[in-house]
């Protein structure tokens, strides 16, 4: 069953591909991963094929499983959301179903995207196939986890607030492709923080990820954030060379704080890329030292806001109703929420209080405006910006429960920034450091997505 999408895809428009036996098998074998690295909430085993044409006739596709699935449980990784069933699918998983995507399940995550490394999953957290003692990153960590186990043909939709698909690409080995903000219509995703969320891709090589980008991309009127670019066939992109493009490492990317292994692995890549003819030069992000306490303070803020309604009245976790209203409330969240959602909450909360809102929310939301000024500046000279994906490689979990929360929010420096400014990305496998996948990390331009899958597939045919 090992094949590539693009052979899978094109069997079964030819008929050379029973659909329905082979979902069977998808299914049997999804299972079997689910026992092994635990990359699922759900498996949806009610699955089939819907339809043998369009641009994913006959492919498995997962969700990440803060997405709604109609009849399919979603619970953003939370025991406050488990058993619910949203009603209606999401714009993505639509525009999915559409062009003949089959729904496999939904993929495991920190809980409503809180956290680096797939740790706060109130399901399990998924283990790294290339060293189950080890993270498979975060928040989409699930959606890695199958791409990288599957011997079958199937593309991830995932999605990402701070760094939550190059995350789990760059530890899982996988391509990821976090979107422009507004590219992809967040109708149907359940909020972390709304105005850095983005719904994209992940999958086992750079055509994969354009292929599925092209199909969910678009402007949706059911989202008012949803950008009315023109969606392309980004998959036109694989193939074309780099010569003469010009691109620039941000020497705050490769300082000390990101392991030299790591480093090591990225200018491998770098070099490839010189040895086909690209120019590339050092620059600086001098805003780079302001982003991770910038971004977690405009999350966390967002966050907790949003998180409000999860109040056991109207879905998710529901409770004998004693006492006041305040005391219902309490206690419902109190066993819904997990440890660093309530400090998320909490710390939101904090910031969002009269007296401290001018102090620290928007205070953070300037920096956030320089930090696009910076990205703005820089593109105006560069083709794309290039740097490690992860500061580590992937950690194992004895590591993990090391760690403080300051220290696991510092994991997410050379990706917060460019989700901040809401610039599309891709993380690419450039190879391996003691046995462990090196992600190679391209940032573009507002909606040239297009630019960033040239280069990864450049680099992953060199």
């Amino acid at each position: 069953m090992e094949t590539s999408v693009r052979a899978h895809i094109e069997a079964v428009k030819n008929g050379d591909v029973k659909v329905d036996e082979f979902i069977e098998e998808v299914l049997e074998k999804c299972e079997k991963i689910q026992s092994k690295y635990m990359p699922f909430i759900t498996i949806n085993k009610k699955a089939e094929a819907t339809s043998q044409k369009g641009k994913l006739a006959g492919l498995p596709i997962s969700v990440k499983d803060s997405i709604c699935t109609e009849g399919i449980q979603t619970t953003a990784g939370s025991k406050i959301l488990e058993g619910y069933i949203p009603p209606f699918d999401a714009t993505s998983v639509i525009q999915t179903k559409r062009e003949g995507g089959i729904i496999i399940g939904k993929t495991a995550l920190d809980e409503f995207g809180f956290g680096t490394f797939s740790t706060n999953c109130a399901y399990g957290t998924p283990k790294n196939p290339n060293d189950p003692t080890r993270a498979c990153g975060g928040s989409s960590g699930g959606a890695g986890c199958i791409t990288a186990a599957a011997d079958f043909p199937h593309i991830a939709i995932a999605q990402s607030t701070g760094g939550s698909i190059t995350a789990p690409a760059a530890f899982t080995g996988t391509v990821g492709i976090t979107p422009t903000y507004g590219r992809v219509s967040r109708y149907g995703l359940i909020d972390y923080a709304n105005s850095m969320d983005k719904i994209g891709v992940i999958g086992k090589e750079v055509y994969d990820a354009a292929l599925l980008l092209s199909v969910i991309s678009g402007y949706d009127p059911l989202d008012s954030t949803s950008s009315e670019e023109k969606p392309e066939n980004f998959t036109s992109y694989v193939g074309k060379d780099v010569k003469g493009m010009k691109f620039a490492i941000p020497k705050e990317y490769v300082s000390d704080t990101t392991d030299k292994k790591v480093v090591a692995g990225f200018m491998k890549g770098v070099e490839k890329l010189r040895s086909m003819g690209a120019i590339i030069e050092e620059t600086s992000l001098p805003l780079t030292k302001y982003a991770v306490s910038s971004y977690y303070l405009i999350a966390i803020a967002e966050a907790s806001t949003n998180l409000a309604k999860y109040c056991g009245l109207r879905y998710g976790l529901q409770q004998p109703i004693v006492g006041d209203f305040d005391t219902y409330f309490s206690k419902v969240r109190t066993a819904g929420f997990g440890n660093e959602a309530k400090r998320r909450i909490l710390l939101g909360t904090y910031a969002r209080m009269a007296g401290y809102r001018d102090a620290y929310y928007l205070k953070a939301l300037k920096v956030r405006g320089k930090i696009i000024k910076e990205f703005k500046a820089e593109f105006k000279k560069y083709d794309a910006l290039i740097a490690p994906s992860m500061p580590i490689l992937p950690p194992k979990f004895t590591d993990i429960d090391k760690l403080t929360p300051t220290e696991v929010y510092n994991m997410d420096i050379l990706t917060v920034a460019s989700n901040m400014a809401g610039i599309p990305s891709l993380s690419f496998p450039i190879g391996k450091a003691d046995g462990l996948p090196v992600g190679f990390q391209i940032m573009g331009d507002h909606f040239t997505e297009g630019k960033l899958i040239q280069i990864g597939s450049s680099l992953e045919a060199k």
